[in-house]
């Protein structure tokens, strides 16, 4: 495909980084809601918890198939598909009448986020194909990812204080319809050639089923209990279904991940960086929230606003970050990021103290990760894309992503685990016992971050790649 010029692909990154902010914001958003939602439907910590798992499995446990469906069905189809069913889950949220239909609403919100997240991934790889204007358009969506979590946050606080838990999900809705309309106005309906070799339902359900699994393992781990038949189970099932997913890729005639993709060493190397990068970002945002607001008295409005320091300086140098990848290699820019990221969570977890301030506290090794974010996000991506032919652009969509999710709540999953045994474990009570258990958690995602640091330094990544010349499913 012959990339469009340069005005319209400004306006398609910008929609498709905008799906990316949508999609961030409605986490976060969500999170914030979450006690409202508590006292208005009269449900516990459990049915809370699944408000936001439901979530976070079926967007999981999707990205991969989203992906590839996008390169089977049109990745404009795909991606409008996805902006529907998010509409339409988040209104069905919005008119929720118990916490059930909620969690319901939940899930069908995943699936949606997963279609278009997949399909605006692999969008972006077509428009932008591997080079400067990639690294600049992937900088676009690191940017937009990280306003996207503090706009969720401040828009949270409110949105719940001045109109209800409700609003929340009817924002997606109208978001998701702007985002639509400009779709179908920016992204050109042209005719599509179709894969050849049909469609690999075996793998697609057992990958699927057992990316599912392994998410809701990892969510509910620290409400039930590593070690609990329900934890293991789910875990055990999910793995023995990812097993028979790979027996399944060697012998399909059109693999849901061909055996041969999977052998490339630099896109293997690049998803479990992916993975790591986000094991300790992820969390970071939620533990520094919990800090503001539980030990240092900050209102949940008060605690978004306090990471918008951090967003700044992803959104100004998430730009760059194509620029510095052009002058000192993605190899030496992605270590450099991975050391950074250590180094600003590690400054962070010794910076905490019961009785802190913000600005001793959270401010300067907030601005230092908020410059190792778009390096670590932007390189990985580009590592992990670089291979991809045309024909392979949402199957590596999927698997970025896929590995991003995981790395989110295993990261999630593991730190929370990590501060609740320090808090409930130490001698001391009240704001000193949550100040160090938020201190073990964080030490521990630097130490991820110094594991990928180390991983990354070997000379893994790929060169620069051309596309082959071949046809191609339309992008759209």
């Amino acid at each position: 495909m012959t990339p469009p010029p340069p005005g319209p692909r400004r306006g398609a990154l910008a929609l498709l980084a905008s799906t990316q902010l949508l999609l961030i914001m409605d986490t976060a958003i969500v999170n914030v809601a979450l006690p409202s939602v508590g006292e208005d439907l009269g449900s516990g910590s459990t049915g809370l918890s699944w408000v936001a798992n439901a979530y976070l499995i079926t967007f999981g446990g999707l990205l991969l198939l989203g992906g590839r469906v996008a390169d089977l069905l049109g990745h404009r189809r795909v991606f409008l598909g996805g902006l529907g069913l998010l509409a339409v889950a988040s209104a069905a949220g919005g008119l929720a009448p118990g916490a059930d239909a909620l969690v319901a609403a939940r899930a069908a919100q995943g699936v949606g986020a997963a279609l278009a997240a997949a399909a605006a991934f692999a969008l972006l790889l077509l428009l932008f194909p591997d080079g400067p204007a990639r690294h600049k358009a992937l900088g676009a969506f690191a940017a937009m990812g990280g306003l996207g979590g503090v706009l969720g946050t401040v828009l949270g606080g409110v949105l719940t204080d001045a109109l209800g838990w409700r609003a929340t999900f009817w924002l997606n809705v109208l978001l998701a319809a702007v985002l639509a309309g400009g779709a179908l106005r920016i992204l050109d309906h042209r005719p599509r050639a179709v894969l050849r070799g049909g469609f690999d339902l075996a793998g697609a359900l057992t990958a699927t089923a057992g990316l599912g699994l392994v998410a809701h393992a990892l969510v509910g781990g620290a409400e039930a209990g590593w070690l609990s038949a329900r934890t293991l189970g789910a875990g055990g099932a999910g793995l023995a279904l990812l097993l028979v997913f790979a027996a399944v890729e060697t012998r399909a005639a059109a693999p849901l991940v061909p055996p041969p993709v999977l052998a490339r060493p630099a896109l293997r190397a690049a998803n479990v960086l992916a993975a790591l990068a986000q094991t300790t970002l992820f969390p970071m945002f939620f533990l520094v929230s919990l800090y503001l607001q539980n030990v240092l008295g900050y209102a949940p409005l008060g605690g978004g606003l306090g990471l918008l320091p951090l967003s700044l300086v992803v959104v100004a140098v998430a730009p760059q970050t194509g620029r510095i990848i052009f002058r000192v290699g993605l190899h030496r820019t992605m270590t450099l990021g991975f050391v950074l990221l250590c180094a600003g969570t590690l400054w962070l977890a010794l910076a905490l103290t019961p009785d802190g301030s913000y600005p001793s506290t959270v401010l300067a090794p907030g601005l230092l990760l908020g410059a190792a974010l778009p390096l670590v996000v932007v390189t990985t991506n580009v590592a992990a894309t670089a291979e991809a032919t045309p024909a392979e652009t949402g199957l590596a969509s999927g698997l970025v992503n896929t590995s991003q999710q995981f790395g989110s709540v295993l990261g999630l999953a593991v730190l929370v685990a990590v501060a609740t045994a320090r808090t409930e474990a130490g001698d001391a009570a009240g704001a000193a016992a949550e100040t160090a258990g938020f201190r073990a958690a964080l030490l521990t995602g630097a130490a991820f971050a110094a594991l990928a640091a180390l991983l990354s330094v070997r000379p893994h990544l790929p060169a620069r790649t051309t596309a082959p010349k071949e046809r191609v499913p339309d992008p759209y």
